[in-house]
């Protein structure tokens, strides 16, 4: 029962609509109406420019973190460390799947990227790190955040499996699955790529509101 409570605050935690709340608020807009219409980091730098982006990325990524963290509210004699990580990965998920659906704002969310990363980095560290590298080189190579953002989904189970070797299936399964879905989710960013109509990122300047 304990469990389910943290997992439902993970969830609430992860609904708070960082994206929707910034545009409103500071701008006087919702972003959904704007660019992709999407809540999330990448369209507000597409929208709003880079200091409003990167303060909804990392408060995103913050979602996922704590999120994960929620699991020392149980004391660690409790769990071994596998039962420990398994957990942590519900406890993320929750958190993902708020920001996607959001309670806070009538189930319309972002893609859950920055999320998702907040979460591998409570978890490992290390392999979040890594991950950053490639989005960064991608980015910094195209100026396409979805192209960067799939690349490192892709990426991440590779390196689950063949660089970190990590040993828990829950957590191997999660990593193929989370490269899938972001995959999926950015479908229409795949379109746009292929036939060049995906819109870069200026990620030094301010784009004036549409």
């Amino acid at each position: 029962m304990y469990e389910l409570i943290l997992i439902l605050l993970a969830y609430l935690l992860g609904s708070i609509p960082t994206a929707v709340w910034v545009s409103k608020y500071f701008f006087d807009i919702d972003i959904r109406s704007y660019g992709s219409g999407n809540a999330g980091a990448t369209n507000t730098f597409r929208v709003l420019g880079s200091k409003a982006g990167s303060f909804v990325f990392f408060v995103d990524m913050l979602k996922g973190f704590l999120a994960v963290d929620l699991a020392y509210f149980i004391a660690k004699y409790q769990m071994d460390s596998v039962a420990l990580t398994n957990f942590q990965v519900l406890l993320g998920i929750a958190a993902v799947v708020g920001h996607v659906f959001p309670i806070w704002a009538q189930f319309k969310g972002g893609k859950g990227i920055a999320t998702l990363f907040g979460m591998i980095l409570a978890i490992q560290p290390m392999v979040a790190v890594c991950l950053v590298v490639v989005f960064m080189l991608m980015l910094f190579m195209t100026r396409y955040v979805s192209l960067s953002s799939i690349t490192a989904s892709i990426a991440f189970p590779v390196m689950i499996f063949f660089i970190f070797r990590e040993p828990e299936v829950m957590y191997r399964f999660f990593a193929l699955a989370t490269a899938i879905l972001v995959v999926l989710t950015h479908h229409k960013n795949i379109n746009r790529l292929l036939s060049g109509n995906e819109n870069k990122v200026p990620l030094f300047k301010k784009k004036a509101k549409e």
